[in-house]
């Protein structure tokens, strides 16, 4: 098995591939929370095209039952490239990232 730069284990859950564990913990948060009537919906790997032909993956867009929606990116380190990516999203789209 090849070992991911970060120690991050990729993780497999109802036939999804996760890049990590903790990735796979919020899908069954998520889930839990869909059963619960808490969350209507939520779509995963859902990308946002920036200017400059960039492209920005949110691991969750998580549509709520009181109308409100998220972008989630679930986090374990902090990159450049996404902190440049994800200021130019939230400078394009009238969208805020909650990092988990």
């Amino acid at each position: 098995m090849i070992r991911h730069k970060f120690n991050a284990k990729p993780t497999e859950l109802d036939g999804i591939k996760f890049s990590s564990n903790k990735e796979a913990k919020r899908y069954t948060e998520l889930k839990i929370l869909k059963s619960s009537s808490e969350v209507l919906f939520f779509l995963r790997q859902v990308p946002f095209h920036l200017p400059g032909n960039v492209r920005y993956v949110c691991d969750f867009m998580v549509f709520w039952n009181n109308g409100e929606i998220t972008i989630e990116d679930v986090k374990g380190m902090k990159l450049p490239l996404y902190e440049a990516k994800k200021k130019i999203l939230e400078a394009t789209y009238p969208i805020e990232i909650t990092e988990i």
